[in-house]
């Protein structure tokens, strides 16, 4: 596999990207520190709650990364045309000519034609973009649970978000701020991605943002009345469809739309289940006269998924990568739960074990989500050189997250495990306004976005049987179970954004501007029963606690200037500070200032009371500087940041030696400097040949952070679960009708711990697609054959991470392997 990457690297030229921080924190685990976003309030939470001694893992965030782009966006003409505004940081989408500018770079619907369709945006946007690194453990990328993303060390909980102007919040799983890309929109309806690498993007409207922002684009309903029909088949019985029928204008007000569906649906490449997926999207534009258009847009999904258990390192490595649920050996999972609640090994293991890990198997584990989205849009021009967007959205989320919990106990059947389900409830209500005025040499731009988020999640228990498991995808219903506890949550976002765009040459260009952002959160536990059902369900300690906490900053600034000159050169640096509100989450997860406190003998209200009084919000001030040179037989790119993060917040273990109890505290700051290098050649006509390369150093600086009744110190270490090197080549040839793509990445190994004394290991990685276009064939105006082929070598490595990452040791079962080689095939046609 190294040797056939390095030919590939022979093959092109270099490039250089960074940073990162760790993932969501997946229930409370092991020794652990931090965990960078909500932790489920599954079973998956539930190993290290029950265990005596054992901490709260912590939550923490890293710096989060932005695009090759100075700040400003992509607008629509009237005829749904999009076209550049005037500023440095817009992109250039037009049917001819495609390219990244200043701090952004751009993923474009060619490029995400020659991977397999259906294939996350995210996944897409990692393996063709420095600076970015995208992991899961299915070939498309589809399992919220185990997706991992990262832009220069900042995950996507820490990113700004939006499709077509709609604010989409975090993109990790339990995002009860946001909808992930995959929920939001059908891949074939994304027209482009655009990543915003720089400092800072203050029109985009986001409470979370650390460091950059990532736009999706869907495309308008065609002129002409047509459709669209894809049949993929692939390994593990995989079977999707995606069908599309556009309108095209209905009558002379030029009114459109179009209606697409898609379903896929996969075995598990390991273990017993399936994941499907559902997605629906409805667009309708209705031009008003010569002065703009409102667009209303709809999209449904509802993903059923099994989910893959997550391992240790050392599980992975004794027990193989096929090792997950044990579903449907039912027997078994009673005799791990057994040995879970009483200490020792069941037989058959091999020696190096612990009970630890056999606590961390469970029967199985399931989610099922649904999302509605709608949205009215006005794009509207008031007067010769002023222009009008709104937005108005509201989204609604729920669903079920069930696993098998195997601490604790079905009463009436006395099965040492019982069925464990959140019921997560979100809505949000919103919109955007934005104005953008031009005045001689200046385009002043403004705006505000105003949310309304409420949040209910209730968990539930439901009986395991003597003889079988409660059903996984059915019968969750309130008069089926009993309610252990339910948090409830309302947040209020409220967003101001000015900028002056002043054209200080014809090809120069200084962005000044600041937004204004205060987000309000009432809530935390409305219902606790813990005490009422540990005779009986043996439940445990579960850290029931509520308040209200304000994040706000008047000011925040963003500074950019971009020079194009001698016709292929372009320099560019930009500068903004950012500063990310509170998360919220449910009692039993971590990494939120609700989540996971106190101790059985130290109540949760206490410390979160103590706490209200000294937290204060993440602030990161992010500086960029970068060069771009293009010409039609080669392209290069190089930047170099610096990210100083400020009042890092991480759930940890506090308190004396003989009052342990967990906390959620400012633990010092983060530094971190990177740089991304990339080539792009093309020597002969329809070939193109991109290498890129990156590099992070992101550290801690704490040199005396409390934990567990002492101190630790972690100054100097690197950030975990990000990468400090990452290699992308990609290779492009395009002949008469027939297309082909090679890509291959390398990952450095991946500190696991805050003090790095253990490492995911490196790895590459590679996929291969080839496709022929027909052209017109019978009734179809075009008839296309694509074929792909994931994980190209086989290379058995671990993907994704979601939770807790550990002080020191391989005790949090928070990895997901990687799938295995799959194949794939789809026919398209267009009508």
């Amino acid at each position: 596999m190294g040797a056939v990457g390095l030919g590939i690297a022979g093959l092109a030229i270099t490039g250089l990207t960074a940073a990162g921080l760790a993932p969501a924190g997946t229930g409370i685990s092991g020794t652990a520190i931090a965990a960078e976003a909500p932790a489920p309030a599954s079973h998956r939470a539930a190993k290290g709650r029950h265990r005596a001694g054992r901490s709260v893992p912590i939550r923490q965030q890293g710096p989060v990364g932005v695009a090759r782009h100075s700040g400003t966006t992509t607008r629509h003409s009237r005829s749904g045309n999009a076209h550049i505004v005037d500023s440095p940081e817009s992109m250039v989408i037009s049917a001819h000519r495609i390219a990244s500018h200043g701090a952004t770079e751009m993923v474009t619907r060619q490029t995400m034609d020659h991977f397999t369709a259906g294939t996350s945006p995210m996944q897409i946007l990692a393996l063709t973009t420095p600076g970015a690194n995208f992991a899961s453990d299915d070939a498309f990328g589809l399992d919220t649970l185990a997706n991992t993303l990262y832009i220069r060390g900042f995950n996507q909980s820490q990113l700004g978000v939006s499709m077509d102007g709609i604010p989409m919040g975090g993109q990790g799983f339990h995002n009860w701020n946001g909808l992930g890309v995959d929920q939001m929109a059908i891949q074939e309806n994304i027209s482009s991605m655009t990543l915003t690498q720089g400092a800072g993007a203050v029109e985009m409207p986001s409470a979370q943002t650390l460091g950059g922002a990532i736009t999706f684009t869907t495309d308008d309903p065609q002129d002409k009345a047509g459709g669209r029909i894809s049949q993929t088949f692939g390994s593990f019985d995989l079977f999707r469809t995606f069908a599309r029928a556009d309108s095209g204008i209905l009558n002379s007000t030029g009114t459109k739309f179009y209606a697409s569906y898609a379903r896929t649906a996969q075995d598990l490449w390991k273990g017993f289940g399936d994941q499907q997926e559902h997605q629906a999207n409805f667009k309708l534009v209705q031009p008003v006269g010569s002065h703009g258009k409102i667009t209303a847009i709809f999209d449904y999904s509802n993903f059923d998924q099994y989910n893959f258990m997550s391992l240790t390192k050392n599980m992975w490595r004794l027990l193989g990568r096929n090792t997950t649920y044990l579903k449907p050996d039912y027997a078994k999972a009673k005799e791990y739960a057994y040995y879970a609640q009483n200490g020792g090994i069941p037989p058959g293991l091999p020696a190096g074990i612990t009970n630890d890990e056999v606590g961390d198997f469970a029967y199985d584990g399931t989610q099922e989500q649904r999302n509605y989205l709608s949205a009215l849009r006005g794009d509207f021009d008031l007067a010769a050189n002023v222009t009008s967007h709104s937005v108005a959205y509201g989204h609604i989320s729920n669903g079920v997250y069930q696993g098998t919990n195997p601490f604790l106990i079905s009463p009436s059947s006395g099965t040492l495990m019982a069925d464990e389900a959140g019921h997560p409830d979100v809505r949000r209500l919103g919109l955007t306004q934005s104005f953008d005025i031009k005045l001689r040499r200046h385009t002043i731009q403004t705006g505000l976005w105003y949310e309304n988020d409420r949040f209910n999640y209730p968990m539930r228990l439901y009986e395991d049987g003597a003889d079988a498991a409660h059903n996984s995808k059915s019968n969750y219903y309130a008069y089926q179970a009993t309610t252990w506890f339910a948090d409830s949550f309302n947040t209020n976002t409220f967003q101001f954004y000015i900028q002056d765009v002043w054209h200080l040459m014809r090809d120069m260009t200084l962005t000044g501007g600041f937004k204004s952002l205060t987000q309000t959160t009432h809530g935390g536990t409305s219902f606790d029963q813990t005490a009422a059902l540990a005779d009986s369900w043996g439940t445990y300690y579960s850290h029931p606690a509520s308040g209200s906490l304000t994040a706000s900053s008047a000011f925040l600034p963003h500074f950019n200037w971009d020079w194009h000159f001698g016709g292929h050169h372009e320099l560019y640096w930009d500068i903004a500070e950012n500063m990310r509100a509170y998360d919220f989450g449910t009692q039993s997860g971590s990494g939120n200032p609700w989540g996971g406190l106190g101790s059985s003998s130290n109540s949760a209200q206490s410390v979160f009371d103590a706490g209200k009084a000294t937290l204060k919000p993440e602030r990161t001030w992010n500086y960029v500087v970068g060069y771009r040179f293009n010409s039609e037989f080669f392209s290069g790119s190089a930047d170099f940041y610096h990210t100083d993060y400020i009042n890092r917040l991480a759930a940890i273990t506090s308190g004396p030696t003989n009052n342990i109890y967990a906390a959620f505290l400012n633990v010092g700051h983060e530094t971190m400097n990177g740089a991304d290098v990339l080539g792009a050649i093309r020597p002969v006509k329809g070939l193109e040949i991109t290498n890129s390369f990156s590099w992070n150093n992101a550290t801690y600086e704490d040199s005396a952070l409390p934990y567990n009744g002492t101190t630790i110190s972690i100054k100097g270490k690197h950030q975990v679960y990000y990468p400090k090197f990452m290699y992308k080549a990609n290779l492009t040839y395009t002949w008469h009708h027939a297309s082909f793509n090679f890509n291959t990445t390398y990952t450095s190994r991946r500190a696991m711990t805050y003090t790095n004394d253990e490492y995911i290991p490196s790895y590459w990685t590679s996929n291969l697609n080839a496709s022929y276009d027909f052209g017109r064939v019978l009734f179809a105006h075009e008839m296309k054959l694509s074929l792909g082929v994931t994980n190209l070598f086989n290379s058995d490595y671990i993907g994704g991470v979601y939770g807790a990452a550990s002080v020191s040791g391989d005790d949090n079962a928070n990895l997901f392997v990687a799938a295995p080689r799959e194949f794939f095939g789809t026919i398209a046609a267009q009508f």
